[in-house]
């Protein structure tokens, strides 16, 4: 008695839920005698549970999702997943430690507003589904929060009280005022500043921040002679058209200084002397002078007027080009930045520009394919593009200064890739063939048919990988067609001991550079499909090998009786009595239906027969 096992192939692997539930083996044993025998093996598939699927783009790769800073908590993503055995899933709740939430149908909502500044700028959410039976499946979705500007910029001067002295020369610098936007983050600010009160001593540059003097500062005259402070209000915005802002108040003392000579009064006097006294007083003539030299003086004032324009709004952006167009290969990976887009106004200071995209950019899967950045203009792509199916992508793209907007197209065209591999039919197949089949023979008259998406039918090439032990197996064609048949290339040995394997296991490859120099297929993108064959050699009735004995599984379409099949005679014996009962049956009535209808002639004396 010898014991054998029958063993799964593992090509394709068995799956309960896409393949037959039962499988039928006719099992053909043969012994060296000759002596034969076939039976019937049923293998039925039990059902395994299996893993959660996702479904959709988290299935292949890390989900990016951006979401703008001060958004209302909202469903942000849908995760999608099933289970092969149907089960109903359960999602693992998030961590409490991050803002977002996952309900029981996948949905993943943020649970409160985002603050780019107070906030981390991403979150990494591991997804956890499960089924039943407690087997899980975990995929990661990357949550990054984009910054706006919503924050009121910030003094950085801690300074509040100056002092100077009196009569400064004009366009002498008071203080630097420098603040901060913390929406900028650890770029400079861009911010704007100027003097909210009435103030006739100094002006502030509106983008430096540095208090000048621009007016005659005189601490003798009203009102400085009785309050010799001067208060300034300084304003800083992050827009000159009404953005955020802060005020901060400064004082500046004004120190006097020795500035004014001595007044006299009466300013005029007359004195008289007589002839006599005069040559008395020859020796004060020098004090006189100099009386008339004061009276004399006259003092020249220079004015300075500076005038202080308001910025306005009064130019729309605009781009520097009215149509864009990128050029992108569809191997580019998602997240990868294709282009930029730029735009202008001839407002001053300069306006804040910030950019959105407001129509198109989808596909049949996404709805947005392309991702803008609104600080920049800088475009990035989403999704996986695929030349084979969409050669170019349009949508329109928005720059807006808060108050005036522009719009720009953008066209987007696929380069093609050889990004496909080759799929053959079929792609698995089994089968068996005689030890006598001649060289040169199409081996069961197998067929290969291939396509690629993209490439040209004469770029494939076939070859065997793996498995062609004694190469007894070889393509025609070779290469340059889309069909190929397999073909028997060396006779079998089994008798001199050169060939020992029954079953071969084929791993074909297909790539699709044949159309390629040998110089370029190193550099050049290739790809290669795969195909397995199982070719099992069935021996000739008079073929004796030396090896343990064994059997054959073939699969015969034959009419042999077995043993166990003890009905097949009872249900032929009690049919074919049933049959000869009925042709009786009928004879009779036959009989009696000619008795009725063709009586007898009497005879002669009157008498019947």
């Amino acid at each position: 008695i010898f014991y054998f096992q029958v063993v799964t192939t593992g090509n394709p692997i068995l799956d309960y839920e896409t393949m037959p539930k039962s499988f039928d083996l006719q099992i053909f044993v043969e012994d060296t005698a000759g002596r034969t025998d076939l039976n019937t093996l049923t293998v039925q598939v039990a059902d395994k549970n299996e893993r959660p699927v996702f479904w959709g783009n988290i299935a292949i790769q890390t989900v990016r999702i951006y979401v703008l800073e001060g958004t209302p908590p909202e469903l942000i993503y849908r995760v999608n997943a099933t289970d092969p055995e149907n089960g109903v899933l359960k999602y693992s709740p998030l961590p409490e430690s991050v803002p977002f939430q996952i309900l029981e149908n996948g949905d993943i909502f943020s649970k409160k507003k985002l603050d780019y500044e107070k906030d981390p700028h991403c979150y990494f959410l591991n997804i956890t589904v499960t089924d039943p039976e407690g087997l899980n499946s975990t995929k990661t979705v990357n949550i990054n929060i984009i910054n706006i500007d919503d924050e009121r910029p910030y003094f950085t001067t801690k300074q509040r009280i100056y002092r100077i002295p009196e009569e400064q020369s004009l366009g002498t610098v008071v203080a630097n005022i420098t603040a901060k936007d913390p929406d900028d983050e650890d770029s400079p600010s861009r911010l704007f500043y100027s003097i909210q009160s009435s103030d006739m001593y100094f002006s502030i540059n509106p983008s430096s921040g540095v208090l000048q003097v621009t007016g005659r500062i005189d601490r003798d005259v009203l009102p400085l002679q009785l309050h010799p402070n001067i208060s300034v209000i300084v304003r800083v915005e992050d827009s000159p058209h009404g953005g955020h802002a802060s005020e901060m108040e400064i004082t500046v003392i004004i120190e006097d200084i020795n500035d004014n000579p001595p007044e006299c009064n009466p300013s005029t006097f007359s004195l008289y002397y007589s002839y006599e006294t005069v040559l008395c007083i020859q020796e004060g003539d020098n004090i006189y002078r100099k009386l008339i030299a004061i009276m004399c003086i006259v003092t020249l004032h220079t004015i300075y007027i500076y005038i202080r324009i308001k910025p306005v709004n009064e130019f729309f952006p605009v781009f520097s080009s009215l149509s864009y167009e990128f050029n992108v290969p569809e191997i580019t990976k998602v997240g990868s930045s294709i282009g930029k887009v730029t735009a202008r106004d001839a407002d001053w200071p300069p306006s804040v520009i910030t950019y959105s995209i407001v129509a198109g950019g989808g596909t049949k899967d996404y709805t947005n394919a392309f991702w803008i950045s609104p600080i920049n203009g800088d475009v990035k792509i989403l999704a996986r593009l695929d030349y084979e199916t969409t050669q170019k992508h349009f949508f329109t793209v928005r720059a807006s200064d808060q108050e005036k907007t522009a719009t720009a197209s953008v066209t987007v065209n696929v380069l093609e890739e050889n990004d496909e591999e080759p799929v053959c039919t079929p792609n698995f197949y089994s089968f068996q063939i005689p030890v006598s089949l001649a060289v040169g023979t199409s081996v069961n008259g197998f067929r290969l048919q291939c396509q690629d998406r993209d490439s040209d039918p004469r770029s494939f090439r076939y070859y065997i990988k793996e498995g062609n032990v004694n190469n007894h197996f070889t393509f025609s064609p070779t290469a340059g067609s889309n069909t190929t048949r397999l073909i028997l290339a060396s006779p079998f040995d089994y008798e001199s001991g050169l060939d020992t394997k029954w079953v071969y296991r084929l791993r074909v490859h297909i790539t699709d550079d044949n159309l390629l120099p040998d110089k370029n297929k190193a550099t050049h993108l290739v790809k290669t499909g795969t195909v397995t064959l199982s070719i099992r050699v069935i021996p000739s009735p008079t073929t004796f090998t030396t090896t343990t004995p064994g059997f054959t599984v073939v699969m015969k379409r034959e009419n042999i009786y077995s043993d166990s099949a003890w009905y097949v005679p009872f249900v032929t014996t009690l049919g074919s009595l049933l049959l000869l009962g009925l042709l009786g049956h009928l004879g009779v009535l036959l009989a009696r239906w000619l008795w009725t209808r063709c009586p007898p002639a009497p005879r002669a004396n009157g008498t019947p027969l």
